[in-house]
């Protein structure tokens, strides 16, 4: 077996079988395919249900042989602190909350999202944005210490209206809460970058500011965990690892292997884990539907091809 396996685990995020496949379809896939791991992606439903649904939800992974291990949005839902309006403020603040005290009950190790995306019409608010996220994350960071979870995530983004999106914002960003949890380290949980390996920048006049390469080699020493997923050239579409896929994207399966395995004492966790993270074929459909096992299946095999 080769030796970065003892740092690279495999998961899958469950995005997409939200509104068209239930947990157990699944969880038996993912045994299925000797993946042990789940990283439970959002929905709307997530934040009302009531705290009996997330304990049978784990006993359910755990009957397949599976743990649920982390948390991370899938819409976008917690953006409101960058929004400079008091009620999307709050609303994001206490969704947030309620997502860190299910994975309490879920038992993950971590809990995220991407931080928000400031308006297009008001991009010269953003460092406030920046500024509010980081006030909040800081309290944030130490109810997730009292529910017992490892730390909190933040994703690296596509889009400079989302931060962050540059090298430099994740240096400020996480360097900004890392010495936040160095001065509080009994009462706080660090946060960390959950990575995207589809991630890169490209401007208004198509101009690559940092690949996805680039994004994800100076993030890794800030990562705990991250998401496989394929792009095109622009870092428009995103797909999976099909044999088709993988010849019309961009992502080398190989020199990410290579880049982890070079950047191996860098990564702050042990345990490290990449979630096969895609939409899968269009929802809702009776002949595209049935398709998304095949797409799961076919890119998990990818993986364990380079990885395992």
């Amino acid at each position: 077996m080769d030796e970065i396996n003892d740092l690279i685990h495999l998961g899958i995020k469950t995005d997409p079988i939200e509104t068209r496949y239930s947990f157990d379809w699944l969880f038996n896939l993912a045994r299925s395919e000797g993946v042990p791991y789940i990283q439970l992606g959002s929905f709307f439903e997530l934040y009302s249900l009531e705290d009996a649904f997330f304990y049978q939800l784990k006993e359910k992974a755990e009957k397949y042989g599976l743990r649920i291990k982390s948390m991370f949005t899938a819409h976008r839902e917690l953006g409101g602190f960058f929004y400079g309006d008091g009620y999307y403020e709050k609303a994001a603040r206490s969704a947030y909350e309620r997502f860190i005290q299910i994975g309490a009950i879920l038992g993950v190790d971590y809990c995220g999202s991407n931080p928000g995306a400031v308006y297009r019409d008001k991009i010269a608010e953003k460092d406030k944005g920046i500024e509010r996220y980081l006030y909040h994350m800081r309290e944030l960071m130490h109810l997730a210490a009292e529910k017992e979870l490892k730390g909190l995530t933040m994703e690296p983004m596509s889009s400079m209206a989302e931060p962050p999106s540059t090298p430099e914002e994740m240096d400020h960003m996480i360097g900004e809460l890392s010495s936040y949890h160095k001065d509080h380290p009994d009462n706080t949980v660090p946060v960390f970058l959950c990575g995207d390996i589809s991630h890169g920048v490209m401007d208004k006049d198509f101009r690559i500011n940092y690949s996805n390469l680039d994004l994800f080699r100076h993030g890794l020493p800030y990562m705990s965990e991250f998401h496989f997923k394929n792009t095109d050239s622009l870092f428009n579409n995103t797909f999976g690892f099909s044999d088709e896929e993988i010849k019309e994207g961009i992502v080398d399966l190989e020199v990410i292997h290579e880049i982890i395995k070079e950047y191996r004492p860098k990564i702050p966790v042990n345990d490290f884990v990449g979630y096969l993270e895609i939409s899968g074929p269009k929802t809702g459909r009776d002949y595209s539907d049935p398709l998304l096992e095949d797409k799961l299946r076919s890119s998990l095999r990818s993986l364990k091809l380079v990885f395992y």
